[in-house]
């Protein structure tokens, strides 16, 4: 039976990319996530800010700042708590280039064109095998267009994938009135592939303290959904990789997520639950229900059901919605 996948035109082992987390900052945690079956493994993000602070060399002007209200105190991190600081985070790609044989993905985080990413280069010379690009951002501006907002990021897209020679995945939210031309404007400016989707964290509300805190909540399998739905419509139009990340927990996710599209199948948060095991589990069931329903590769089960190739396309559409609500009775 043939795992193998081809993501980002990297020869993968298998689907399972370990995505974006805290288990790239050990390198006996990552050893584990190999030996578990990771194919590949998506490094914590490098952050806009933490470049760009960096690089103006103003790190007591901006912690002066940030110390101006209890809004900025409460949300954003000294300089000194990220996990990872820009020297370092290339450090830690060659340490986890030369201790481990599966792919390393490197990842930046931004939304701004800027200086902050010439480090996608620095990335490919510290030995990354490709670069994920994860287009964070929470518009609240209403002045602010929508076309300007996806022109800027178009603009960050290339920059970033005209710096190197290495693949650059883009990592994007659910929130574009049209996601389909989207993604292929995102293909035009160089990516290699897109991952569905990002997980904004909400905040909730204290109504004894009137304040607003963070909370950060691991996924659940339900989120799984959009994504699967997103996959299958983009799949028949993508000329790169599809990846998607956020509620898979099972095989039975790994299997959907294949089905609809991916090429790539990330997980994080049932590895923060259970530990690095897991990956073995999802691969077994993989494997399993290939040979129950005679697959012999990963490649001749994707797309089954995307929206060219499944039996009813209606269902990804309107009908869908319109029969689940006249579906209720009471």
């Amino acid at each position: 039976m043939n795992l193998e996948v081809n993501y980002l035109g990297l020869k993968l082992s298998n689907p399972l990319i370990v995505g974006a987390s805290p288990y790239c900052d050990d390198l006996y945690a990552a050893r584990k996530l190999q030996d578990a079956g990771a194919a590949a493994i998506v490094m914590r993000s490098l952050f806009e800010e933490q470049v760009e602070q960096e690089q103006r060399s103003l790190l007591h002007h901006t912690e002066a700042a940030t110390e101006s209200t209890s809004e900025a105190l409460s949300y954003f991190p000294a300089f000194e708590e990220y996990q990872l600081l820009p020297d370092e985070y290339l450090r830690q790609i060659e340490r986890l280039r030369k201790a481990l044989n599966v792919p390393i993905i490197a990842s930046l985080n931004g939304c701004h064109p800027g200086g902050w990413t010439n480090y996608a280069a620095r990335f490919e010379a510290a030995g990354a095998n490709a670069v994920e690009l994860n287009l964070y951002q929470l518009v609240t501006d209403p002045k602010l267009r929508a076309d300007e907002v996806e022109a800027d990021m178009l603009e960050t897209v290339s920059s970033v994938t005209s710096a190197v020679k290495i693949p650059v995945a883009v990592k994007i939210s659910p929130f574009h009135s049209a996601l389909a031309q989207f993604v292929s404007a995102l293909e035009e400016a160089g990516a290699a592939g897109v991952v569905l989707f990002n997980r904004f964290y909400q905040p909730d509300f204290n109504i004894e303290e009137l304040e607003v805190e963070p909370q950060l909540k691991l996924s659940v399998p339900s989120e799984l959904l959009l994504r699967l739905r997103w996959l299958a419509i983009l799949s028949p139009h993508m000329r790169g990789s599809l990846a998607v990340t956020g509620g898979v927990h099972s095989a039975e996710g790994v299997i959907k997520s294949i089905l609809a599209g991916a090429h790539g199948v990330q997980v994080v948060s049932v590895l923060l639950r259970h530990g690095p095991n897991v990956l073995s589990s999802l691969l077994e069931g993989l494997r399993r229900w290939m040979a129950d329903h005679e697959y012999t590769s990963v490649d001749q089960l994707r797309g089954v059901l995307d929206l060219r190739r499944c039996p009813n396309p209606a269902a990804y559409e309107r009908a869908n919605y319109q029969r689940m609500l006249q579906s209720w009775r009471v």
